[in-house]
């Protein structure tokens, strides 16, 4: 689950050189400033609440299932409730409560910088991980939107197309949409976004005594 919340702006939003098939390792300079400009905004933000809109639609485009999700951040932590499954994150550890089977996983963050978190995705992961192009505009829902098209570096991904879409004047990411090499098409959009609000520390913490019954794996 938390594989496709990543892919999520792969945050949403949920924030990525010339890139065409006839030479596949350069990147679009136009598409790397919009990049660049909204990884530049998003450090900018001392917390973000955001909600989202998360849909699967097979290969000709029918829509299989709709859900929607919650994103919290605030420096190094962040919180995301989706589909039935919460992940906390205090900057240190991350406890993964799935409610079906009223478990929590219990684990350190890897300070290595090996671990993708929102936060990663909404600032420079980009460079590393993708070949990307500017597309254009497109108007959609009253906003200037540019999209930009990214290829994975990495072939063996389960995916070989990531689309964003970028509010053009807020500097954010509107949408993401995933394509996946077995057919299946993942998307995100943003459905709302406060930024710069007050959230308290304890939200980023799994608190035992609100979940009756719950049985943890600690793998510390």
């Amino acid at each position: 689950m938390m594989k496709k919340v990543y892919l999520l702006a792969v945050v949403f939003l949920s924030g990525i050189v010339s890139f065409s098939q006839t030479n596949p390792t350069r990147n679009d300079p136009e598409a790397k400033k919009v990049l660049d400009a909204v990884s530049a905004k998003f450090k900018t933000f001392t917390s973000v609440q955001a909600g989202f809109k998360y849909t699967v639609e097979n290969a000709a485009g029918k829509v299989l299932s709709t859900k929607t999700g919650t994103l919290k951040m605030k420096g190094t932590k962040y919180r995301v409730s989706f589909s039935g499954q919460e992940i906390f994150c205090d900057g240190k550890t991350v406890w993964n409560y799935d409610k079906a089977a009223n478990e929590v996983t219990i684990s350190n963050l890897d300070a290595s910088g090996g671990t993708i978190t929102p936060q990663k995705l909404f600032t420079n992961f980009y460079d590393k991980d993708f070949y990307y192009i500017l597309n254009g505009e497109k108007k959609q829902a009253g906003k200037t939107l540019q999209e930009i098209e990214m290829t994975p570096i990495d072939k063996t991904k389960a995916f070989h197309k990531v689309y964003l879409l970028v509010d053009k004047n807020a500097k954010t990411i509107y949408s993401t949409k995933v394509l996946e090499n077995a057919g299946n098409r993942y998307s995100y959009t943003m459905t709302s976004m406060k930024t710069n609000t007050a959230i308290a520390d304890a939200e980023f913490v799994f608190n035992k005594s609100k979940y009756p019954g719950v049985e943890e794996v600690d793998l510390r």
